[in-house]
């Protein structure tokens, strides 16, 4: 099994993809702000996932969910700034924060399992 295969990397990939994508419409003082915040926050939890992925030793595993679920509450931060200063609209906010709330999801009951399985 590869990183890939997992249902909430793929959902995060492309949640990376889309917020890369709405950060170029933002004003140009914000792109090496705001926009550059959001780009990396956004990249963070799969990338963490992929460093974490399938690790021998679990408490590394676990530990790439704790900080992809950090990054997913920042990005979650940042998107909110940028609805409030008017970059983007409330649908695009709650279609976000809805996306990344299933994903918090998803990584918990991941993370749920692995303990599980660890502690056999």
């Amino acid at each position: 099994m590869l990183v890939e295969d997992l249902k909430v990397y793929q959902k995060l990939f492309k949640l990376a993809l889309e917020v890369n994508d709405l950060t170029l419409n933002f004003p140009k003082f914000e792109m090496f702000e705001l926009g550059s915040q959001l780009r990396r926050s956004s990249n963070s939890p799969p990338a963490n996932l992929a460093e974490g992925f399938s690790n021998k030793h679990t408490n590394i595993y676990l530990e790439s969910i704790c900080r992809a679920q950090g990054e997913m509450r920042e990005t979650r931060h940042h998107l909110k700034m940028a609805y409030h200063k008017k970059y983007i609209t409330k649908n695009k906010l709650d279609y976000f924060l809805n996306e990344y709330e299933e994903c918090a999801k998803m990584l918990y009951g991941l993370e749920k399992s692995l303990l599980k399985n660890h502690k056999k």
